[in-house]
């Protein structure tokens, strides 16, 4: 038997490591054991846990860890779970219990998309009395509601949340998403705002943007704006963490243009369009463009002129590689009409200027094109020599700072595999858009086209469109870019009818047919921008039903993607179907815009409006004229010179393009803008058949 002393000795040795496992024991039960459950607090555990605590309490515990539960359940995704669990709340609750159920309720209509149901439930909630965490969500739910409709309401939601955020990836995308809102506000929402006098935040972002708005043409006026707006605002979130897109700004620098590099097809049956393009380029480089002056603007008068303007053919669509059995599908055609006279290829005198007809005016300048610089090195190198890769590389060992081209689809599509430390202005747009820091897209496409009458179109208050396209992938391209576009400013469903050949159509006219403005909804896939998150979680944007364009099924306006033969057929089809007094607006893309069109076709098509690019609108009928006679009156071409006039203006400020949002140059094709992929977009001037003439659209 061993001695009681060494059994006393050997126990008292243990103590300690007994007591060692029992702390070590203690620590691995979770934290929110060993406190009582708090609603107002973060919720980080998953429902699983929640639920398991809360059927193990009873009394107030158990319903603040089903309130726990309900969170961490929307934040997994499982709103079925949370919606029972949000039914199943006792009736009795404190009114903390209470604040916190009606906020759970918000979020969950915000995760059903059930947005109206949304800001009722939050009326009723005051965020003063709500903790930290919970009016970080209370403003969230207020953000997502909004989906993303500018508004004074979001922006002050922004405002609110963002000193309650604590990352600071969380705090730069608060502010990039405060500033978005904030630049997408029109000029009516902006001038009728009213602030209170406390609100100081929302007072200097609002002088943020007008600062922006005031210099953002040029580049040093902003950067010394910004400084100055810093000084006046210390306390401003964003006089510390800029947006992203002011501070790109900040850290603009210029792209060189000293020695340019043309990538164009010089041979083949594509070298006829380089060609226009490297004559527009040319001239605007060389300033002979700027030789030709354009008219003081003027009012127009409600009498139509009674001389026709030099009227185009069909614009022309991005240059496809491949030959298309209808070439009027991708544009760059001759037109089959000429002008009754050739016009001369020198600017005319101011006498010859006073007779021509009474321009359209112009948009005002947002930014003039860039000035003559003779002394610009540009080499041209052959597209059909050589891959698109060996040209570049062959093309910065010659010291080219900047690419112009290529022109053709496949060597624009061969862009996205090739890397290249240039800066490249593609004269062509890829179906498949990838952001890529040196590259931007030009191109005159009919895509680009409908996009600008669908803003078009909704500013004439118009909310029940039809696209009237050629059966086929261009007609089919047009209608989406439409429908994308007009989802995109807030419509419903567009409607969508095809038509066949010229040889159809007037087989359905002799036999008495009509085209009655009805058709298929056409199908847009949802905006991945609009997807919402819930508690931690992405919900994907809804697919929208599809629905009639309007309750009774009637559109109010007509897109018609047609050529001039085309909707002389068309024009008298629609009136006989719908009567000539239907009260439905019709719009007509360039193709339909020819040259030779006389009083006869300009009466048959009374009350239609139609675009066109600035150089071919009237605008400035001398420089349209030594242009026509430039390309031996091929308007198709004078589209693609004016496009190698714009190319000159691009590429002088592919920088500002590329870092400014909102930056616009006036050009020859439309007025310029680039959006976030630096897609340049151009916005036309609309004109209208009036009485047998052609008159601006006010």
């Amino acid at each position: 038997m061993l001695p009681t002393t060494l059994m006393r000795g050997k126990a008292g040795k243990w103590i300690p490591l007994v007591l060692a496992a029992m702390i070590m024991s203690a620590c691995t039960v979770p934290k929110q054991a060993s406190s009582p459950a708090n609603v107002q607090a973060e919720a980080t555990a998953s429902s699983d846990y929640y639920l398991q605590q809360m059927q193990q309490s009873s009394d107030d515990q158990k319903t603040n860890w089903q309130l726990l539960a309900i969170r961490a359940s929307l934040r997994e995704g499982k709103l079925p779970q949370a919606t029972q669990l949000l039914g199943s709340l006792p009736q009795n609750m404190t009114n903390v219990q209470l604040q916190e159920q009606q906020l759970l309720n918000a979020e969950l209509n915000v995760a059903q998309k059930n947005f109206s149901a949304v800001f009722t439930l939050l009326g009723k909630l005051s965020p003063r009395n709500l903790s930290d965490a919970q009016q970080q969500r209370y403003y969230q739910a207020m953000i997502d509601a909004s989906q993303g409709r500018p508004s004074l309401t979001l922006i002050r939601a922004y405002i609110a949340q963002e000193p309650l955020l604590p990352e600071a990836k969380a705090h730069q995308k608060n502010i990039d998403a405060t500033w978005t809102t904030l630049t997408r506000l029109n000029q009516k929402d902006f001038s009728s705002l009213m602030i209170n006098a406390d609100e100081n935040v929302l007072q200097g972002w609002l002088d943020l943007l007008r600062v922006y708005q005031d210099n953002r043409q040029d580049p040093a006026m902003l950067k010394a704006g910004i400084k100055d707006w810093q000084t006046r605002y210390p306390q401003n979130p964003a006089a510390t963490t800029l947006p992203t897109q002011l501070d790109n700004i900040l850290n603009f620098r210029a792209a060189s243009t000293e020695s340019i590099a043309l990538i164009l097809p010089m041979n083949g049956q594509a070298q006829v369009y380089a060609n226009a393009i490297q004559a527009g380029f040319n001239d605007a480089k060389n300033g002979l463009m700027s030789q030709i002056p354009a008219p003081q603007p003027q009012a127009v008068p409600d009498a139509a002129p009674t001389q026709d303007p030099a009227a185009p053919a069909q614009e022309p669509a991005p240059v496809s590689a491949d030959n298309s059995s209808d070439p009027n599908a991708n544009g760059a055609v001759s037109p089959s009409a000429q002008p009754e006279a050739a016009p001369a290829e020198t600017a005319p005198s101011a006498t010859e200027q006073q007779q021509d007809t009474q321009p359209a005016p112009a948009p005002q300048p947002v930014l003039t094109p860039a000035p003559a610089n003779a002394a610009t090195q540009v080499r041209v190198y052959d597209s059909t020599s050589q891959p698109l890769s060996a040209l570049l590389d062959q093309a910065q060992k010659d010291g080219a700072t900047l690419v112009i081209g290529p022109l053709l689809k496949n060597d624009v599509d061969a862009l996205h595999n090739l890397s290249t430390p240039l800066n490249v202005l593609a004269l062509n747009q890829t179906e498949n858009v990838q952001n890529n820091p040196n590259i931007c897209y030009f191109a005159l496409s009919p895509e680009n086209e409908a996009r600008d009458a669908a803003k078009h179109i909704w500013d004439q208050g118009k909310r029940a469109p039809l696209v009237l396209v050629p059966r086929g992938a261009f007609g089919d391209r047009v209608a989406k870019a439409f429908a994308a576009e007009w989802q995109a400013l807030g419509g419903q469903t567009v409607l969508q009818q095809s038509f066949g050949s010229k040889n159809e159509l007037q087989g359905s006219i002799n036999g008495g047919g009509g085209i009655r403005l009805t058709g298929q909804p056409i199908f847009v896939a949802p905006d991945a921008s609009k997807s919402v998150t819930v508690a931690g979680l992405t919900i994907p944007a809804p697919i929208d039903p599809v629905v009639p364009a309007t309750s009774n099924g009637r559109v109010d306006a007509a897109y018609i993607a047609a050529t001039q033969g085309e909707l002389t057929i068309i024009k008298p089809m629609i009136d006989l179907a719908n009567g000539s007094h239907s009260g439905v607006a019709l719009y007509a893309s360039s193709r339909s815009y020819q040259a030779g069109a006389g009083p006869d076709f300009r009466l048959e098509m009374d009350g239609i409006q139609f675009s066109d690019i600035p150089l071919l609108s009237g605008t400035n009928p001398a420089l349209m004229r030594y242009a026509a006679g430039k390309m031996r009156n091929d308007y198709s071409l004078v589209r693609l010179y004016a496009m190698g006039a714009d190319a000159w203006s691009l590429a002088n400020h592919f920088s500002q393009m590329r870092q400014i949002p909102g930056f616009q140059i006036n050009g020859e094709t439309g007025v310029l803008s680039a959006d976030s992929n630096c897609v340049i977009n151009r916005k036309l001037p609309w004109l209208q058949y009036r009485q047998g003439s052609i008159v601006p659209v006010q």
